[in-house]
């Protein structure tokens, strides 16, 4: 039987496959900014006005409104948006009394 590092063959230069993402092309959080970014005309669902509004504006929006439904998790995003995610503390300090194990289990000195 063969050996697995037999089969392996480097990747050619030039070979599409061994080159990566092409230069000059979007990563996927530049593209999903410019797109939270574009604007439209629509009407806001507080103040019943038209206004122009980006994407991110109306899905702020939207969870607002979730929200003021009773969503929880609607709630807490905005939260976590707005004042940033809660930070959990452990208190590694504890005071432990000491034990003198020699008592506890009767060893003898």
């Amino acid at each position: 039987m063969a050996n697995r590092e037999d089969n392996l063959i480097p990747f050619e230069k030039g070979n599409k496959f061994g080159k990566g993402r092409p230069k000059g092309s979007k990563n996927r959080s530049t593209i999903a900014r410019k797109w939270l970014e574009a604007t439209s005309k629509n009407v806001n669902p507080l103040t019943g006005e038209e206004e122009t509004m980006s994407q991110e504006d109306m899905g702020t929006l939207a969870l607002v409104k979730k929200m003021r439904q009773g969503d929880v998790n609607a709630y807490k995003a905005l939260m976590d948006s707005s004042y940033g995610q809660a930070k959990e503390t452990v208190d590694v300090n504890a005071d432990v009394p000491s034990i003198n194990f020699r008592e506890l289990f009767n060893f003898e000195k």
